[in-house]
């Protein structure tokens, strides 16, 4: 990893929480870093660009210092899972991004809300697939939500602190916290329901990242849970329908919306239940494009 970028991106963190990004010309971060125009540009395209690098700087630390903290301990270790999740959050606190954050996602800059967005999306996903890790596979459909819920509960438990001007340690904060989480998982999968599952993961990362879902990709993937599960004839029918609509030169969507939810019904409690709720959502997001 180039140490000179990153200098020059650390340096412009600083200037962008203490004056703001609009208010941070890449002039004055290159007189800051020392280094002249064709520098600056050599490692950034723009401003937007140097931030992503900042978030990237951000979760390759918070990887590499995960990984080290893992390495010949059990996955399934509690004490080394609170860890991994702290690692994280004193990197926000020593750099100072939480402002930056919040002041991107209370502007109208587009680009910007998707960098942090990605960067909030890729760490639930860290946390989800964590999660299963250490609490088992068979809590896999309500993983996603369990770090729905986590993340809610730190993020309003460390506003209250720093408001009231509380003292606290974030690894006891996080430790706090999971013991919730380990409280309501059991409840959940007694339950046997989720606002969202593992699959909405899918969802989430495709409107983060505009991913564009074609038409062909929807056939595709109806065709692999065709070869993953023996369809009776109720689910065939409804199937059917939903690909004649796609398949459609002009798709109606006011046809095939509503197909969607009862097709999805119809898997409930089968080995391909959570690949459904995946296509269908995709289905979902496809017609908003169109």
């Amino acid at each position: 990893m180039n140490n000179k970028k990153r200098k020059v991106a650390d340096i412009a963190l600083k200037l962008f929480v203490e004056k703001g990004i609009q208010q941070t010309s890449i002039q004055e971060i290159i007189e800051k870093a020392n280094i002249s125009k064709g520098t600056f540009y050599n490692y950034f395209s723009s401003k937007n660009d140097c931030i992503a690098d900042i978030l990237e700087f951000l979760r390759y630390d918070a990887s590499q210092q995960r990984i080290a903290i893992q390495i010949g301990r059990d996955t399934k270790d509690r004490d080394v899972f609170i860890e991994q999740i702290t690692i994280l959050l004193r990197l926000n606190e020593e750099r100072n991004v939480q402002p930056l954050f919040e002041a991107i996602l209370s502007s109208n800059e587009t680009d910007l809300k998707k960098l942090v967005m990605q960067h909030r999306v890729f760490e639930m996903e860290w946390l989800t697939n964590r999660i299963i890790e250490v609490m088992g596979e068979e809590i896999r459909d309500y993983a996603f939500e369990g770090s729905v819920l986590f993340y809610g509960m730190l993020q309003y438990m460390l506003f209250t602190l720093r408001v009231t001007n509380s003292s606290y340690s974030l690894h006891h904060l996080v430790d706090v916290i999971l013991s919730y989480l380990e409280l309501i998982m059991p409840f959940m999968m007694k339950r046997g329901s989720a606002m969202v599952n593992y699959s909405a993961i899918d969802l989430l990362s495709a409107n983060v990242n505009k991913k564009i879902v074609t038409k062909l990709e929807l056939i595709e993937l109806s065709e692999h849970l065709k070869e993953q599960y023996s369809f009776n004839e109720e689910q065939m029918d409804l199937l059917d329908a939903i690909l004649n609509e796609l398949h459609r030169e002009r798709i109606r969507k006011v046809v095939l919306q509503p197909l969607l939810k009862p097709f999805q019904k119809l898997f409930n409690e089968t080995t391909i239940e959570s690949q459904v709720v995946q296509f269908t959502n995709l289905v979902w997001y496809y017609l908003r494009t169109i």
